[in-house]
């Protein structure tokens, strides 16, 4: 009889905590987000509607087209959360001089020690910034030319062996479609990072798979996969992290409850250990006194050799964070960038007569000074990051305590604010005809000048990702020497490579015919 009681009183909370409270508390309306419309029907009372939001794959185009079809600047997400459609909101959610910091998501994602991506106090973040901002230098990175150099030399190593014939036809045989092109590149991604990074040589390419070894922090040695145990552990962790208050709980449920979700935290859970046994390499080399030059001697010591006495934790967590970030954005990115080309011949066609007219024929990886400042060729590169961003998703901030302005609505404090950069790519008075992949529209100095204040693929503001002088470096170096060497053809004219938004894309085959071209 008493459990039974216990029961219906656990089921009772349950009920009134999830149910009525909500409705409770939304027709109190204590903060007064009420007047803003409703993305779906239960956005005002749970959370959960949008967690489903994110579950169907690609969350920033569905707030994009909602935002679009129904004429209204702001939507209400979740009962403390509003997603802005109006590049006006770029400056006053993500500027330099806006209060709004990190929302909670980085707070109960993150480790024991923040990185400079999800840390939330201001003071630390600045500490931060001012530790990494020499390693993230591009004069810092341009002299790590030749890590990216030797990467892509091994990547066209497998490309070469897997070419074909010219092209007979219009589409290519089956057989001869023998590349994943979004897998390769993302094993190149990989081991050029690590070898930035922290020195690494890895044998990806050479296996042609990602299994590495991983490491447990108390020397336990094992097997994993790189980039499936990554793109797991964000898979689920992006559908469910929504719900702040219930994310513990979410979490228990969806790894006991039988379902695809139990399985990808299984598959994601090596990936800390992953990131860890190449960390820890690299400061056995360190402590037995290898001068190496990488991202991790900058963190260990300053630009004048003075230590900088970080805790162990703190360096852990700032290289995992390059590590992940740094191989998955520009995988997406290479991937976008060679699909779209494919699918628009003539904005390939005029990219191979610019990199004809600098490099010579015998030229296996195009010198960094040579290419990158070829305006096409950054053109390509801008637009495909314009118009489908690796990271496309709003970056959620939360309002100071007193609340802030936001496309001129004063929003209370502590309330959870984002504006996806898919829909600030597409605003139609920035960028005309949004919707067109148009590598020319970069082509006039007045009209990027004019664009680039709402390009945001790497965020903005103080919280703009470090990283991009390294992206940028990869992207221009190995889509130039791409296009140089190869031609390519998909397996047809409407094939489209498999999207599932989670943090970033995760992107599914991208099968290709390669050959070589015929160069004079």
């Amino acid at each position: 009889m008493l459990g039974y009681v216990a029961l219906a009183a656990v089921l009772s909370t349950t009920f009134a905590y999830l149910i009525i409270r909500p409705i409770v508390l939304n027709l109190w309306d204590p903060k007064g987000l009420r007047k803003f419309p409703n993305h779906r029907w239960f956005s005002a009372i749970t959370d959960f509607q949008h967690c489903h939001t994110a579950s169907q794959g690609f969350r920033s185009k569905a707030l994009y087209e909602a935002h679009k079809e129904r004429g209204e600047p702001i939507l209400r997400i979740g009962p403390n959360s509003l997603s802005f459609c109006g590049t006006r909101a770029i400056k006053d959610i993500y500027g330099h001089s806006t209060k709004c910091i990190k929302d909670d998501n980085y707070t109960i994602l993150s480790g024991s020690h923040r990185h400079l991506f999800d840390v939330v106090d201001k003071p630390d973040h600045a500490r931060k910034r001012r530790v990494l901002s020499a390693a993230f230098a591009i004069k810092n990175l341009e002299k790590w030319e030749y890590k990216v150099a030797y990467t892509a030399e091994r990547l066209f190593k497998a490309l070469d062996e897997r070419c074909t014939g010219p092209l007979k036809g219009a589409l290519p045989d089956p057989e001869d479609l023998t590349v994943d092109f979004n897998h390769w590149v993302n094993l190149w991604t990989i081991e050029a990072i690590n070898y930035i990074a922290v020195s690494s040589r890895m044998d990806l390419l050479d296996k042609g798979t990602d299994q590495v070894i991983a490491e447990k922090r108390d020397g336990t040695i094992y097997r994993a996969n790189y980039r499936l145990s990554m793109n797991q552990m964000v898979l689920v962790q992006s559908v469910w992290v929504w719900d702040y208050a219930l994310w513990p709980w979410a979490k228990w449920l969806t790894k006991i409850i039988p379902s695809k979700y139990g399985k990808q935290w299984k598959d994601g859970e090596t990936f800390d250990d992953v990131l860890y046994h190449q960390i820890a390499e690299r400061l056995r080399r360190y402590l037995k006194g290898e001068k190496l030059d990488d991202f991790f001697s900058c963190m260990m010591e300053d630009k004048t050799g003075e230590p900088n006495n970080l805790e162990w934790g703190e360096i852990v967590s700032e290289i995992s964070a390059l590590l992940n970030a740094g191989f998955d954005t520009t995988g997406i990115a290479m991937t976008h960038h060679l699909d779209l080309l494919l699918k628009h011949p003539q904005h390939l066609e005029t990219l191979r007569k610019e990199l004809d007219g600098v490099l010579e024929p015998h030229e296996v990886i195009a010198p960094y000074d040579k290419v990158k400042d070829l305006p096409f060729l950054r053109a390509v590169i801008d637009e495909s990051l314009r118009v489908i961003p690796p990271t496309s998703a709003g970056l959620p901030r939360r309002t100071p305590k007193e609340g802030a302005s936001i496309l001129g609505e004063w929003i209370p404090g502590d309330t959870s604010v984002n504006m996806t950069i898919y829909a600030a790519h597409r605003d139609p008075e920035i960028f005309p005809v949004p919707e067109v992949f148009n590598p020319h529209r970069w082509m006039d100095p007045d009209d990027r000048r004019r664009m680039e204040p709402n390009f945001i693929p790497f965020s903005t503001g103080s919280r703009g990702c470090l990283g991009r002088n390294i992206s940028y470096l990869e992207q221009i170096m190995l889509l130039a020497s791409l296009v140089h060497r190869y031609e390519f053809a998909l397996p047809s004219p409407s094939f489209v490579v498999p999207r599932f938004e989670a943090f970033n894309m995760v992107l599914g085959p991208l099968p290709i015919k390669i050959w070589r071209r015929t160069l004079k």
